[in-house]
């Protein structure tokens, strides 16, 4: 417990936890009341599905470029107008629905810029967790995160569905709205307290894909992404048929809230036991917890009675916890603190971008063989992703995950306007006979430094005289995004770097750098080396040939 609730130590992540839970509970009131003022205006189900789906259909839209803009500006400056974009829709609602002004169309239209609001929001909230609590309460970060989103699960829809029938639609509205001032307030706050870092500054085309050459070229992050996406594939028939699957046992609405009250529970416990449950097992922790899930997910398709589902559904919910958890911490602890924004919206996608794939892939197989059929179908392929499939993807342990780490201050080298491009680098080497295989298995670890820090192509070449005379050439958009991707360099791939020139048996490895000439303007190309040449004396980059 103990280490659980050590980040509510630290006042800033505190300030920020409470609000949240304040701002989650908010939510959960607005999801509630926009679904019943939806059927009330339309009697519609495709209507209220469009509503729900209102706040997660423009993660799929715009969880890229929001994770771009989370590494390109203050993160805690894009929180405070994501939250002010969804407080403005709610407080939309709210007077709209007040004046009797509202309508489908406007109500969704509301619904879907809330959602927009979320889909920024969510990259820059989860890339600055590690700015706020120390490397080592990273996941404890996030279970409490979750812990407080849970807690607004457990209270909000059914607070929500009181003041609907007591006060009214608007009323949940115009406490959303209000709930948002909080975080505003605390994240304006941590804002001027933190001060603001400095951002790479390029364009949102390329930020984009600067992200997605990451995650591609980062097989770690990688295979986190895919064990994100398959568990949500799994297990998202708990949810998406557990209505149906109330029927089945003879329960009504007051069973179904109930169990979805018991999944929260489980998260609640989940949340608070996860430290010592990591610990315990090791690299064997998220296997043994995605098997967890798929056998109480078995579990509840088998069962023959509301009272055994509940207790099915509470360990789900601590399974779950536990998973997303060490997920969600793996990702962030991956990633460099350059890209981590664009990291995590990817993370996102993979995970709620796969969701909605489960919910309607296991509600066709439920309309075929029953929601219990379809609960142990889908939970036994989750048994199989974590006996089977995770362990042979080799994630290492929470506790085990290599962060990026940059012994030296990055420091970014001023020049005088060198915006030439694209920039073609070439590096050579003599190498040894027998010590080729070897050197090639290095250049294999250099193709993804390159790749992944800023170079959209690569290739290593022989010489046609000389078999054992290789030069690496490798390409960047500008002059100005080679230069960063020098200070992207972390320790590791520094070591790589440094490997990689050992081989060299003649007068040492040169490179060149090749600039495409603008024929209609002139750089100071001495300032633009002398920097240049700072870099490569001071990150383990292979000597300039001067």
């Amino acid at each position: 417990m103990t280490q659980a609730v050590a980040p509510l130590k630290i006042s800033r992540f505190r300030a920020l936890w409470i609000a949240a839970v304040f701002s989650n509970v908010g939510s959960f009131l607005q999801a509630v009341a926009a679904s019943w003022l939806m059927l009330e205006l339309t009697g519609s189900a495709l209507w209220v599905g469009l509503m729900a789906a209102s706040s997660t259909i423009p993660l799929l839209v715009f969880s890229l470029p929001a994770g771009a803009i989370a590494d390109m500006f203050d993160r805690r400056k894009v929180l405070v107008v994501a939250q002010l974009t969804m407080g403005t829709s709610a407080a939309a609602m709210a007077i709209l629905t007040a004046l009797g002004l509202i309508t489908p169309g406007l109500l969704l239209a509301l619904g879907l810029l809330l959602g927009t609001g979320l889909a920024f929001n969510l990259p820059s909230w989860q890339a600055t967790v590690p700015d706020l609590v120390p490397r080592g309460m990273v996941a404890s970060a996030v279970a409490l995160n979750s812990a407080g989103f849970n807690v607004a699960r457990a209270i909000g829809p059914a607070l929500g569905g009181f003041i609907v029938a007591v006060a009214g639609a608007q009323v949940a509205f115009g406490l959303n709205a209000l709930s948002y001032l909080g975080l505003v307030a605390v994240l304006a706050v941590l804002a001027r307290v933190m001060g603001s870092p400095d951002r790479e500054q390029t364009s949102m085309r390329n930020a984009m894909a600067l992200g997605v050459r990451f995650a591609r070229f980062t097989p770690e992050f990688r295979k986190v992404m895919a064990v994100a996406a398959m568990f949500a594939l799994t297990s998202s028939v708990i949810q998406s048929v557990l209505p149906v699957r109330t029927e089945e046992l003879g329960g009504g609405a007051g069973a179904f809230g109930l169990l979805l009250g018991a999944m929260g529970a489980g998260a609640l416990v989940g949340a608070f036991t996860r430290g010592p449950v990591t610990a315990r097992l090791g690299r064997w922790s998220l296997p043994a917890t995605v098997a967890i899930v798929g056998v109480a997910g078995v579990a509840l398709g088998l069962v023959d009675s509301v009272p055994l589902a509940f207790a099915a559904l509470i360990v789900v919910g601590v399974g779950w916890v536990w998973t997303l958890a060490n997920l969600n911490a793996t990702a962030q602890l991956m990633s460099p603190e350059w890209v981590r924004g664009r990291a995590m919206g990817l993370y996102m996608l993979s995970f709620a971008g796969t969701l909605p794939l489960g919910s309607i892939l296991s509600g066709w197989v439920a309309d075929g063989i029953g929601a219990g059929g379809a609960e142990v179908a889908f939970s036994a392929l989750g048994i199989v992703l974590g006996i089977v499939v995770v362990p042979l993807l080799g994630i290492p342990a929470l506790n085990d995950v290599v962060t990026p780490e940059f012994t030296d201050e990055r420091v970014r080298y001023g020049h005088v306007d060198t915006e030439g491009g694209p920039v073609l680098m070439t590096a050579t080497w003599q190498i040894d006979r027998d010590d080729l295989p070897e050197f090639l298995e290095v250049m294999k670890e250099v193709r993804l430094v390159r790749l992944r820090t800023g170079a959209y192509r690569w290739r290593l070449y022989r010489d046609v005289v000389d078999p054992h005379r290789l030069t690496e050439l490798f390409l960047t958009k500008s002059w100005e995004e080679h230069l960063a991707q020098h200070a992207r360099i972390d320790d590791a791939s520094r070591s790589v770097l440094r490997r990689a020139r050992d081989f060299d048996r003649g007068d040492g490895p040169t490179t060149r750098h090749l600039v495409a000439v603008d024929m209609e303007s002139s750089d100071d190309w001495e300032s633009l080396m002398e920097a240049h040449e700072r870099y490569h004396a001071s990150d383990g980059s292979i000597p300039l040939d001067t």
